[in-house]
């Protein structure tokens, strides 16, 4: 009888099961791990320095897997509902900047720090809220839009917003930003859009396991900058975390209300909360060690791990609360 092996048809099967499980679990419980990962770093930060000099590279492996996910025809919501997806853009970039601006002058932060929370607040929606919506039984289509959409437009309206904003603490090189956005970001994105248009074989067997590799990648990237930042941290106080909870805790609040406001239907108004509240600060990280400093990374890291906590509260309280105002299906005769 012959052995299983993974290029046998029926050992794919298995292994895809297994890695679509993995994937499912890690995404949905991401905050423990990487809340565990994190509390790590900073009590042993040897085991995680190594990651900060590659964390440019790390983040460019995310994109490309993102860009893999996605198709073309992901982007004719934009002409579906161009409203929608421009408001979604604006709370993103424009609101949640000026949150940040705001709460670096209550918080008395200094200039690397709230240098480190103006590009959090300038940084275009993250992947993971596209995970959040589907677990809260949102629009994910909308939510996926959006995401894709703000990571494109984050080449032009991050560095100009950091500009705008950031520049009062310190000076900051606009097209620096942009050079490096477009080798983290665009350059990867459009790799995995063109390996899945051409190479698509290849891509769905990858597909399966991009949820966990972006997942365990995210929790390195988190670790390493704790941990070169441990010492820091310890001496900052509790100013920058108080921040980077209030930033995010605002932008989920702000966004929901305005859900309401607009009066969009559940499933559009949870995308549209957990795509304002949830930062590719993983981006926001990698920009401010590569154009300022460790100690404006903190606010990155910090919100990597925070915003992994409260999106999986309430992607849950969500779906829970779908549940129960959904009403029974009758049974069929």
């Amino acid at each position: 009888m012959p052995t299983l092996s993974v290029t046998h048809p029926a050992g794919e099967i298995v292994l895809l099961r297994l890695a679509t499980k993995i994937s499912a679990a890690t995404t949905r419980y991401m905050g423990i791990v990487v809340v565990a990962c994190s509390l790590l770093a900073l009590w042993m930060p040897e085991l995680f320095m190594w990651v900060a000099p590659h964390v440019t590279t790390l983040l460019g492996f995310i994109m490309f897997g993102m860009g893999m996910t996605l198709r073309v025809g992901d982007f004719s919501h934009v002409l579906a509902r161009p409203g929608r997806i421009l408001l979604g853009i604006a709370a993103q970039f424009v609101l949640m900047s000026v949150l940040a601006f705001t709460l670096c002058h209550i918080c008395s932060l200094p200039p690397d720090m709230a240098m480190g929370l103006i590009l959090v607040g300038a940084a275009p929606g993250g992947t993971a809220a596209n995970v959040l919506t589907y677990i809260a039984r949102g629009d994910v289509p909308y939510a996926v839009t959006l995401t894709s959409v703000g990571t494109f437009l984050s080449l032009f309206l991050m560095p100009l917003l950091t500009w705008l904003i950031g520049g009062v603490w310190v000076p900051v090189d606009v097209w620096g930003l942009m050079l490096s956005i477009s080798k983290i970001v665009v350059v990867p994105v459009l790799l995995g859009l063109v390996a899945h248009r051409f190479y698509s074989g290849l891509t769905q067997k990858a597909l399966p396991f991009l949820p966990l590799f972006s997942a365990l990648t995210v929790t390195l990237v988190v670790a390493g900058i704790l941990a070169i930042n441990a010492a820091n941290i310890m001496k900052s106080g509790l100013d920058i975390l108080v921040a980077v909870v209030c930033l995010n805790i605002s932008g989920l609040g702000l966004g929901s209300l305005f859900a309401r406001i607009l009066r969009f239907d559940k499933s559009t108004g949870h995308a549209f909360c957990l795509s304002v509240g949830t930062k590719n600060s993983g981006l926001a990280t990698a920009l401010a060690l590569a154009h300022f400093s460790p100690s404006a990374a903190i606010a990155g890291a910090l919100y990597s791990v925070w915003q992994n906590i409260s999106g999986a509260l309430l992607s849950n309280f969500f779906h829970t609360r779908h549940e129960e105002i959904s009403p029974p299906r009758a049974d069929k005769d």
